[in-house]
């Protein structure tokens, strides 16, 4: 490289912000992940023994699915390829695989393709790559924030292994914020600056195991305070807005922690997804539906007034809305989450409808039947039916259902566990008459 290249090299490098100037160099310098590149787990593993077929790297964004490609393409004996997904169309993905399939037939050179936002491709071109990922003309790293399952094509995702990218913790961010500060080379050694601790502990943390925007915001701190210290004043400063991540995945798995906090009855869990799926923006209406659905099929009868306060809420979010009726949420949060638990009414309609499904239906039982229409009476419908509220206890033992079925067990929690003795009574009585 002559000195005028150099100089251009040099001058792009310095252009870069801190988080692309800090990616890792090799995988020792590579943070978090270790459930599967730590040392003698998988990935690392298949690396060492240059074993790497098609994988998919699968998180949110900054938790190094990016710089886990580079470092492999820094140690692979690939050529690598990249390209971006949200870019790229089928004739530049069709160019690179023609490139990788000569360069493999005239010198066995194999090529590593590393394909960003891979969710971005369309079925035809995920497609395309299937054939060439299939023969091994290239070995594909695909990178998404998106579940491969539901936004990859099947064939790819079963071609490929997927590993999944957690947030990283925050004590590994805090060592990539320290690395960055004292780096020279790469980082901002040369500005002589310095953080307090709470500032590296506040920057570690809400960052939300995202790097990039930790690096961002210290970048911005350091060059707002040359030759000092920055405090956590200028930290909070420096860092945008949290935008949480919050795709379909996100939607559907809080909205399952939600449910499952409260039927564990643990209302701070409940509250906690509650304000998170909030805060990220998810429609209060829906919120408020699955908390009434938790009240009815978790707590059911065992407190019946779980319910009522459950759609008290959903109606109350419906006429003042956000921000006023995370209140209302919260409440019959709560409420739902410490209330006693009891499934029973809900089994009780799901078996019942499962014999209606799938055994056969049965018949009303003529004493039962509409009698007041004319003609009834001729028909016999109605015939031998008992008035309950003509006995001195409002209840007389006659037979609804013409089969012996049991569909409501009540349990011993809350009220019903009153209700439990209340049809333990009923039997008893039943079976005292009929001898």
């Amino acid at each position: 490289m002559n000195l005028f290249a150099k100089s251009e090299a040099s001058n792009l490098d310095k252009a870069k912000p801190l988080a692309a100037r800090m990616r890792p160099r090799d995988l020792d310098e590579f943070v978090g992940q270790q459930h599967f590149v730590g040392e003698g787990k998988l990935l690392r593993r298949i690396l060492e023994a240059d074993r790497l077929s098609s994988v998919i790297f699968y998180g949110p964004p900054g938790c190094g699915k990016t710089s886990l490609a580079e470092v492999i393409a820094g140690q692979t004996k690939s050529v690598f390829s990249r390209l971006n997904a949200a870019s790229a169309g089928v004739k530049e993905v069709r160019t690179l695989l023609d490139q990788a399939r000569e360069r493999l037939a005239t010198g066995g050179k194999a090529t590593l393709l590393f394909v960003d936002e891979l969710h971005h491709f369309n079925r035809t071109q995920q497609d395309v790559l299937l054939p060439d990922v299939e023969s091994g003309v290239v070995r594909l790293i695909g990178a998404t924030t998106e579940n491969p399952f539901f936004s990859l094509v099947s064939p790819l995702v079963s071609r490929s292994q997927v590993f999944e990218f957690k947030p990283v913790e925050p004590d590994d961010v805090r060592a990539v914020l320290e690395r960055a500060l004292t780096d020279c080379e790469r980082g901002l050694g040369d500005l002589n600056v310095s953080a307090t601790d709470e500032t590296l502990s506040f920057l570690s943390e809400i960052s939300d195991g995202d790097i990039r925007r930790a690096l961002t915001a210290l970048e911005i701190s350091a060059l707002s305070v040359p030759g000092g210290e920055i405090d956590l004043a200028t930290a909070q400063e420096s860092i945008q807005k949290k935008a949480i991540h919050y795709d379909d995945d996100a939607h559907y798995d809080s909205a399952s922690a939600l449910i499952k906090s409260m039927r564990g009855s643990d209302p701070d869990a409940a509250v906690y997804w509650l304000a998170r799926m909030l805060e990220a923006g998810e429609d209060p209406r829906f919120l408020a539906r699955r908390i009434v659905i938790a009240a009815s099929e978790d707590v059911g009868n065992a407190d019946p007034q779980a319910l009522v306060i459950a759609n008290a809420a959903a109606q109350a979010t419906l006429m003042v809305g956000m921000p006023e009726c995370r209140i209302m949420l919260s409440q019959a949060t709560t409420y739902v989450a410490l209330a006693p638990k009891s499934n029973a009414a809900y089994a009780a309609i799901n078996e019942a409808m499962q014999d209606v499904r799938e055994r056969r239906v049965l018949p009303v039982p003529t004493h039962l039947k509409d009698a007041h229409y004319k003609g009834a009476e001729r028909l016999g419908h109605g015939e031998g039916y008992e008035y309950a509220h003509n006995s001195d206890e409002g209840w007389i033992d006659q037979d609804y259902l013409g089969v012996d079925r049991s569909y409501y067990r009540p349990v011993n929690r809350g009220f019903e566990a009153e209700l439990q003795q209340r049809m333990e009574a009923m039997k008893e009585r039943k079976t005292h008459e009929s001898t």
